[in-house]
């Protein structure tokens, strides 16, 4: 077991050449022939033992090609991408509550009438788009993207921060968010907030084993 996995990580080496996190890379799967080879101490043939190995992870070609096309998806990009869907959420949002409003449009009350029946419903797809962030980020860059989920994370919070100080506040008229904003939706909307980063940990740890 020992010299398949060295030759295994010999030729995953050589396919890294001068990749960035190629000592993390390797690190890593190190860890996970460990972990994978522990529970296949019954099997002596070696032949079997690699037709196992590359089934879990594949060859080392194929992951160290995968490794190279994920340069191409940069931080900056991942980053401003979720941020971009965030603010469609809000701006969406915020024309939808002016529109409603200021419009006396019998279709729109009716849609608003729709999407405020069912607060719970909005908190719960928000809440998806958070776990997609880190279930992404874990998924395109594997271990070295927790900072950059962390980044993304305040980056991304900032509407929601503003959108809270402004309501306690009373700067948006609180009546604009009827019948949405009553005791029971302001609960919630602590709660998801307070479990938005945990929600978005697990979603990148899960994306990051993916990704191996």
């Amino acid at each position: 077991m020992e010299r398949l996995k060295n030759e295994f990580l010999a030729e995953l080496a050589q396919g890294l050449v001068n990749h960035q996190e190629k000592e993390a890379i390797l690190k890593e799967y190190d860890a996970h022939l460990d972990e994978l080879f522990n529970g296949l101490y019954k099997i002596e043939n070696e032949s079997e033992l690699r037709d196992q190995v590359y089934s879990r992870f594949g060859t080392p070609e194929e992951i160290a090609a995968m490794w190279r096309d994920e340069l191409s998806v940069t931080p900056s990009n991942m980053k401003w991408l979720f941020i971009a869907v965030n603010i469609l959420f809000f701006g969406g949002g915020s024309a939808l509550t002016l529109a409603h409003n200021l419009l006396d449009w019998d279709w729109l009350t009716t849609l608003w009438i729709q999407l405020t029946s069912f607060p719970i419903l909005i908190a719960l797809i928000y809440l998806f788009f958070w776990a997609l962030l880190g279930y992404e980020i874990g998924r395109g860059f594997g271990h070295q993207g927790k900072k950059l989920m962390k980044r993304t994370f305040l980056l991304v919070l900032i509407p929601n921060i503003t959108l809270m100080v402004l309501t306690v506040f009373r700067i948006i008229p609180r009546e604009w968010f009827s019948p949405l904003l009553t005791e029971t939706f302001i609960g919630i909307c602590i709660l998801f907030t307070l479990l938005l980063y945990p929600v978005c940990l697990i979603s990148y740890r899960w994306g990051k084993k993916a990704s191996i």
